[in-house]
């Protein structure tokens, strides 16, 4: 090797220079090993010096999220209907739509606090009763239009007038809202509220486009698409529909070019609508779309290359007791709490959730708001269920199954007036069908009700019958034909033997027939059955759950779900002001120590305070055992490997997992640091 770079240097060969014919004569005067030592040497230093390229680069550049890429999301059963901020649509579909296409004064982030979005900046005045609002410069309508405070104010004012019907009116019911300059919004509170920042998260309408629509004519259906501008993210493009049907197959949005927070790296996002599970699940292996939802599919899907999210979502499922509604009287402090310690929620969770869920235990639910859990937790436990049972006297039959309790013995009649003669009433009729049992006493059998000289001669004969306990006692020798004390309690107690009677513990169970309800209802029903409490369960539709079920409280125990907000604030479904319909008081829950803590805790401004106020509150409802508490389940969501950005841990709705969408990325790129 060095007598070969000895020739190099000395001869001043220049590899660079030498011409073809030269390269020839330069390999000749090699050996073979001198031959093999150059190339070697070759490849060591153009890999030496690739390598120290590529480390440069590396070490003086970053990987950078770029514009591009299409985002395609695929949903079972949901076909668009109310795509209108003022409106709450029972579909994901729907208020996945809205959440991207408009925006509001604030947001939720990827933890699902409430931040500032049109927001520059704002103040909280007057202990809370007001709030003021500045919107930030060059926010515009995907149509090009400026939004202006007046667009706010407008927005507002559509939700408070009842001819709009409106289910967010009720939340802004007292609230005036008035322009201020330099943009600005002031909103007045009729009284303190510490969670109505949250209530800013509402999405704004363009007051250019919907001024002049009656309430009649407000565009509530996707088949307006031309009422569908916002100032959101992104906006609308196309929609894809079967031709001979109108079921719509796709819907198409694109990047809002103009978007006053960083402009979305994607270029598009596209939601396909499936008819089933299984056509999902096929376009899924197919890689046909980018994510979905586990709702979709009610399970996990063994899928490589998709990564499942596990996002906290503060709403559960809960066992509510009609507290308005006394005809069963079975249904006692006790007899809850055996009815809560029957309910195997592992198993729910196991079963119906996949393991995607949490138990619950309280109303306020303290693992998601970090807060403390209740001073009594009732968990799984049977044997001790049944033992409540057993003391308050429920027996298991083993004929049926049930359990039973014994009633008090009772007559089916009791003679309690005198009766003389010429009398008439349904106690006479009585006192015939008792003489009557007596050939000997009333041969006649007449039964007319009418106390006529058949029936007097019947009651002496009965009287001097039984003399020892009706005459001799009051010092008579013959019969008279009066019913009175001493008649009376000898017919009652000849005629009118006692009864005895069981009361079976029964339960009636109603819930809606959409998953995971009738499934979390089967399960309830094995639990308590295993105990004997006969269990029926009422399935109805999601009409008929809320015209009738909900609105009439019509029900004995309801399985139901129920949401908080990134403030948590039961008052709505809690106070006793809430018990009637509208209200979401569907326990009928009254307590005046609960309403006044709810109150408290909906006032203040301290988080510190609330927190404290609400553990208290939680301890006095778990004690008054109007509800039982099941399980909160997680939002699972399914997004391609390629997908990248999302990083949302905790949201209040589905449709929040959009709240960072600007952020989402398929595209990348090097830049120097």
């Amino acid at each position: 090797m060095s007598k070969f770079l000895q020739n190099l240097k000395f001869k001043k060969i220049s590899l660079k220079s030498l011409p073809a014919c030269q390269w020839k004569r330069f390999f000749r005067i090699l050996s073979f090993k001198e031959r093999l030592a150059f190339f070697a040497f070759t490849i060591g230093f153009v890999l030496a010096l690739s390598f120290l390229a590529v480390n440069f680069v590396l070490s003086n550049t970053q990987i950078q999220a770029t514009s591009g890429g299409v985002y395609k999301e695929g949903t079972v059963d949901q076909q668009p209907r109310f795509i209108n901020p003022l409106y709450l649509s029972d579909r994901d579909i729907d208020r996945d739509l809205v959440e991207l296409i408009f925006s509001g004064l604030f947001k939720y982030n990827e933890q699902g606090e409430v931040v500032p979005d049109m927001v520059s900046e704002y103040q909280v005045k007057d202990d809370g009763r007001t709030v003021e609002v500045y919107l930030k410069k060059n926010i515009f309508w995907h149509d090009g239009q400026p939004l202006k405070a007046t667009d706010v104010i407008f927005t507002i004012n559509l939700l408070q007038d009842p001819q709009y019907q409106s289910p967010l009116r009720t939340e802004w019911l007292g609230i005036t809202v008035e322009e201020m300059p330099n943009e600005g919004v002031r909103f007045k509170l009729p009284k303190k509220y510490g969670g109505f920042l949250e209530n800013l998260t509402l999405k704004i309408l363009p007051r250019h486009i919907f001024q002049d629509i009656t309430p009649q004519n407000v565009p509530w259906s996707f088949s307006t698409p031309k009422y569908l501008i916002g100032s959101g993210p992104f906006k609308f493009k196309k929609i894809i529909q079967d031709r001979s049907s109108g079921y719509v197959k796709e819907i198409i949005l694109k990047r809002n070019d103009k978007f006053y927070n960083a402009k979305p790296f994607l270029r598009e996002i596209s939601f396909v609508l499936y008819k089933t599970s299984e056509d999902l699940l096929k376009a899924i292996q197919a890689k046909e779309i980018q994510g979905f939802s586990l709702s979709d599919l009610k399970s996990s899907p063994k899928i490589d290359s998709f990564k499942a999210y596990d996002i906290l979502i503060p709403r559960y499922f809960a066992l509510f007791f009609n507290q308005g509604d006394q005809s069963n009287k079975n249904l006692t402090t006790s007899v809850k709490d055996a009815l809560a310690l029957a309910i195997n929620k592992e198993q729910i969770i196991q079963q119906i959730f996949n393991n995607k869920a949490s138990q619950e235990t309280s109303p306020i639910l303290p693992d998601f708001y970090n807060f403390k859990k209740p001073s009594t937790i009732l968990n799984y436990n049977p044997q001790e269920a049944s033992a409540i049972l057993e003391k308050a006297g429920f027996e298991l039959n083993p004929a049926t199954g049930f359990r039973e309790k014994a009633l008090p013995a009772e007559k089916s009649f009791i003679f309690k007036k005198n009766l003389t003669f010429r009398n008439q009433s349904q106690d006479v009729t009585e006192l015939q069908k008792c003489l009557a049992k007596f050939p000997d006493i009333y041969p006649q059998g007449e039964i007319n009700g009418y106390f006529g000289e058949n029936t007097k001669v019947a009651v002496i004969k009965f009287q001097e019958k039984y003399a020892t306990e009706i005459l001799t006692p009051s010092g008579l020798t013959q019969g008279n034909g009066e019913v009175k004390q001493g008649t009376r309690d000898v017919l009652n107690k000849i005629c009118f033997s006692a009864k005895t009677s069981s009361n079976v513990l029964e339960v009636t169970l109603s819930t809606g027939d959409r998953f995971p309800l009738p499934e979390i209802a089967t399960i309830i029903q094995s639990n308590w059955q295993a105990i004997g409490v006969k269990t029926n369960i009422k399935n109805a539709s999601l009409t008929e759950l809320q015209t009738d079920i909900l609105a009439k409280r019509d029900f004995e125990i309801l399985l139901f779900g129920e949401a908080l907000q990134a403030v948590p604030d039961p008052f709505p479904f809690w106070h006793s002001s809430q018990k009637n319909h509208p209200g979401l008081n569907i326990a009928s829950y009254n307590s005046s120590k609960a309403d006044s803590l709810l109150e408290k805790a909906r006032e203040s401004q301290s988080s510190a305070e609330r927190q404290n106020l609400l553990q208290q509150f939680q301890n006095v409802l778990l004690a008054d055992s109007p509800a039982i508490f099941l399980a909160r389940p997680n939002y699972i969501y399914f997004l391609a490997s390629d997908i990248k950005g999302f990083a949302t841990k905790k949201m209040i709705e589905p449709a929040k997992r959009f709240s960072a969408i600007e952020g989402w990325y398929m595209k990348t790129k090097r830049v120097w640091k």
